[in-house]
Formats: C-alpha cells, structure tokens, sequence
C-alpha cells in the first residue's frame, strides 16, 4: 500500500479503516491477494497484532476471506457484504446514490402502508408533529434532519425489525454526509404539503394513500438526487 506509517492514536481503528477503504474504493479487486500481515504491518508501520485485529473485523464483515495455508483474498463486498457495507464507504458514487434512493423509495412506500395499519395513537401524533417540520426548518440543513426523523418515524410506526436495522444503517452512511444530500429539501416548501398528507392517511388508517403519498414524495426527491427513478 506504500503509505505513510500511522500515527499512534486509535491504530486499529486506522488500520481498519486504511484497508477498507482500499477495499470499498477498488484499489484490491475482488479475488486479489492481499499482502501478507507482515508486509501490511511493515507498510503501515504497525505490529502484526493490529494488523491481524484489523483483517479479523474485516472478516468478519466479509470483505475479505481467509483461509489457513493460503493468501487472504478480498471478496466481492457487493455480493458478500452487508448493510453494514454502506457505513464502511469512505465515498458515494452515483450508482451508490442511485440505489440508495431506489431502495429508500420502495422501503419508505411500504414502510407508510404498514404504518397505517399498525401505528399507535401516539406515534400518528408524532407523525403529525414531524410533518410540519421541514417547512419551518430554517435551513437545509435543519430541513434534512427534519425529514429524516419523519422517515425514520413512519419506519418506527411500521414495526418492522427489518426495515428499522436497514433505517439504522443508512443512518451511519447519511447523517455524516447530510449536506451531500440537500435534493432531499430542493423543493421543500412545494413538497411540504405532502408530508402532512402522508402523516393524515396514517392516522386514518389508510395504507394506500399513505403508500402513495410517501411514494411521490420520495420519487421526486429521488429525481432531485440522480434524475428520473426507473419506471
């Protein structure tokens, strides 16, 4: 990797994040030897035991394969990673968005109809409150806080453990890049009557229409992000 030796503070932590990044950034293919620990320790200017904690986690996460008596190779993280890959990225790319969106469209739209039929009374009084949000926001920024704590809401009043751990790790991923996303808020004050149209047909117990509301919202900030959404 011919890097500058790291320096002595959170060294594992560095060492991790040094080899994901070469992972998730391409610089080892898919199916590449990586160095042995020892070049990587001499490289990084580490000892082995750091290095060998470092490449246990990323086992363990499934971006690389090791296997006794042979060479650790790196797996392809798009077909053997999870979630948990998103928050690993030390950047996001247009396809990265792209899918991003995509997957936030059809979560959120599912996640609003289940919502419907299973939020408590309090959580479609929150949902009302948050709705409201995004339009008073005084900036960007506030307003991209605003809407996802309304969608991180609908997901909650859904009560589908599934969607929440995906919610969670889009978190790690997005809220460290916010500013990145501000098609998001593009058209607030025009989308903001949406928001409150979702909240209503949740209170009402009205799984299509809050389907359908969440699914248009989330459609035109998808455009906004990365153009038209496919068909």
């Amino acid at each position: 990797m011919a890097e500058q030796s790291l320096s002595r503070a959170s060294v594992p932590d560095q060492v991790f994040g040094r080899l994901c990044e070469a992972i998730l950034s391409g610089r080892y293919e898919p199916g590449e030897r990586l160095p042995t620990q020892r070049a990587l320790a001499a490289d990084l200017g580490v000892n082995i035991a750091t290095v060998r904690e470092a490449i246990k986690r990323l086992e363990q996460l499934r971006l690389v394969e090791v296997r006794h008596g042979d060479a650790m190779r790196v797996r392809d993280w798009r077909r053997s990673g999870g979630l948990d890959a998103l928050a690993l990225l030390t950047s996001v790319d247009r396809d990265v968005v792209r899918s991003l969106f995509e997957a936030r469209r059809l979560l959120l739209s599912e996640a609003a109809r289940l919502a419907a039929q299973r939020a408590s009374a309090a959580q479609a009084d929150e949902l009302a409150e948050l709705a409201g949000a995004v339009a008073s926001a005084g900036d960007d920024h506030g307003a991209l806080l605003a809407d996802w704590r309304f969608m991180a809401a609908v997901v909650d009043a859904a009560g589908n453990i599934v969607f929440q751990l995906i919610m969670n790790s889009v978190r790690e991923l997005y809220l460290p890049r916010i500013g990145a996303f501000g098609g998001i808020v593009a058209h607030r004050d025009a989308w903001a009557p949406t928001y409150l149209q979702a909240a209503a047909a949740i209170r009402a117990g009205d799984g299509d229409a809050a389907a359908h509301a969440i699914g248009e919202l989330a459609r035109a900030q998808e455009q906004a992000m990365v153009g038209d959404p496919p068909a």
